[in-house]
């Protein structure tokens, strides 16, 4: 791994030459990173789909038309805060202390890219959600949501500790704070920006001027919206984040009852729904304007019984989509404003601008919402980047990446040292070009949660072809060819002809295990 790392900062150095040799970057790049919260692939145009053109980003589709989108772009551990503490740290949950949601707080002492650039003369600054429980080190100014934040009129947590409320819609404030950083800086030096969103997150909100975007519009439905969960291991049957079941639409006194307010029906009492009930009396206004008809509308035909289970679904199904594809419209579009704030201050040619979320999302596949299963939609995550004068435009690398290799390309970019226990490995070379120098031929996934939407943990391994995953508290192993069974329908496990490649996951699984010292099962109840 040193050799390799070694190499890596070769590249990086001569790459960074090149550049400054050409005119294209007389100093060191600055560094944007916009990260959203549970965006799937699948969500985003520029990655194809059933969606791309009923909901298409532009503006992120911008980026990976002028710089390169990765086809096989993967996280660690499908969860928020892990995700992000493998973001900055570039070392899987087990090495960086924080595998599950709402236990210990991150250890923001360990090394972390955001201190290594900062250490290195970047001017560095995280805005928006943290999710971390604690607060930022390494940053030289920040401004974060409190947990997991608030769509309308949200809370930011000050530097100086204090909380103030904002009035506004969270995706816009978070990049109106951003920009006022960008303005504010020292522009003598290079910057880290992380401008991290809450949306598209439970539950779902639009902002107000994008409550009917998708009005007359049918979503196209996933072939798995209805998966019976057959044919693979007994815990699927078992889960809490279905359409059907428990999505939470706090109405009906023989559905579970939730504040969260998924699908915007009001209680019988009240509205009831934690969006709601922090907005001004104008917000509520049309907000009201927009949804009670529609409301009105289908629980007339609910309560009169028109409605068979699978329409109820259908429904949900599209009431769900269209504000969780509006929640995207307004992230998106906020991704163009950080666009033309470069263009507008001519720093578009020396900035690296990236596009992730910190994992994929169920959007009706399987019949689910949420993420945490190794399944493709959840553990594939967008990864889309520009870098002028490096990146050819229009790329579409394949090969296997992850979020643990996100801080040591950004450090090495910046000339700042990667440490030995680093995980990951830097992009530069792939950014570069030179996919020759990319060694890498599978993943290894862990997921360590306990009861949270009833997910068991589970671990894996993933190829350019097939996924090996291991159901500890079950003992039952699935495998998937994805070329013959992309949506993963049908375990493989135990046919024959499958017997070979079997044996070679198995094998490399273990030394995945070993390589990154990942603890045994019994150690993660």
């Amino acid at each position: 791994m040193f050799t390799s790392r070694v190499r890596h900062l070769l590249v990086a150095i001569t790459t960074l030459s090149a550049l400054a040799t050409s005119g294209h970057a007389a100093e060191r790049p600055n560094i944007l990173f916009i990260f959203s919260d549970d965006h799937a692939v699948n969500a985003i145009s520029a990655y194809g789909g059933r969606l791309q053109n009923v909901a298409p980003t532009p503006n992120i589709d911008k980026i990976a038309r002028e710089g390169a989108l990765f086809r096989n772009s993967f996280c660690a551990n499908s969860i928020c805060g892990p995700s992000r503490a493998t973001v900055l740290t570039g070392l899987h949950s087990h090495k960086n202390g924080l595998m599950r949601n709402g236990r210990a707080p991150f250890d923001g002492s360990q090394w972390t890219c955001a201190s290594a650039l900062q250490q290195v003369g970047y001017q560095t600054a995280v805005i928006g959600k943290w999710h971390l429980r604690s607060n930022p080190v390494g940053f030289d100014y920040w401004e974060v949501l409190p947990g997991q934040g608030n769509y309308y009129n949200p809370v930011f947590i000050h530097m100086d500790g204090s909380r103030k409320q904002d009035t506004g819609y969270a995706t816009d404030l978070t990049t109106d704070k951003a920009l006022a950083w960008l303005e504010s800086r020292d522009d003598t030096k290079p910057f880290f920006l992380m401008c991290q969103h809450k949306a598209p997150h439970r539950t779902f909100a639009p902002a107000l001027r994008h409550l009917g975007a998708f009005d007359g519009v049918e979503i196209p439905e996933p072939k798995t919206l209805f998966d019976e969960y057959q044919n693979r291991s007994r815990t699927l049957a078992t889960n809490e984040m279905e359409i059907d079941r428990h999505f939470d639409w706090a109405y009906d006194a023989k559905v579970r009852k939730d504040e969260r307010g998924d699908v915007k029906l009001p209680k019988p009492d009240r509205y009831g729904t934690p969006e709601y009930n922090r907005m001004n009396d104008e917000q509520k206004e049309v907000w009201d304007a927009h949804f009670s008809p529609l409301n009105q509308e289908f629980l007339k035909r609910y309560q009169a019984g028109e409605l068979t289970p699978k329409e109820v679904v259908q429904w949900k199904y599209q009431r769900y989509m269209k504000n969780y594809l509006a929640t995207v419209r307004a992230v998106d579009e906020n991704v163009g404003r950080m666009l033309k704030y470069l263009d507008d201050h001519d720093l578009a040619e020396n900035t690296i601008v990236i596009y992730s979320s910190d994992q994929g999302f169920y959007l009706g596949e399987h019949g689910w919402y949420d993420k945490r299963w190794m399944f493709e939609e959840s553990f594939k995550m967008p990864f889309v980047i520009r870098w002028p004068g490096v990146i050819k435009a229009g790329s579409t690398p394949t090969e296997l990446i992850q979020n643990i290799d996100y801080a040591p390309t950004f450090a090495e970019i910046a000339g700042a040292e990667v440490p030995g226990s680093v995980q990951g490995e830097s992009l530069v070379p792939l950014l570069a070009g030179k996919s020759e120098q990319w060694e890498r031929d599978s993943l290894y996934y862990a997921y360590y949660e306990v009861g949270e939407h009833a997910v068991p943990q589970h671990f894996g391994v993933r190829t350019d072809r097939f996924k090996l995953i291991y159901f500890s508290a079950t003992d039952e192993w699935n495998m998937f060819d994805l070329q013959r069974d992309p949506q993963e329908m049908v375990s493989v496990y135990d046919r024959a002809k499958y017997k070979k490649t079997r044996q070679r996951l198995s094998v490399e699984y273990e030394r995945l295990r070993e390589l990154y010292e990942a603890p045994p099962y019994e150690n993660v109840k």
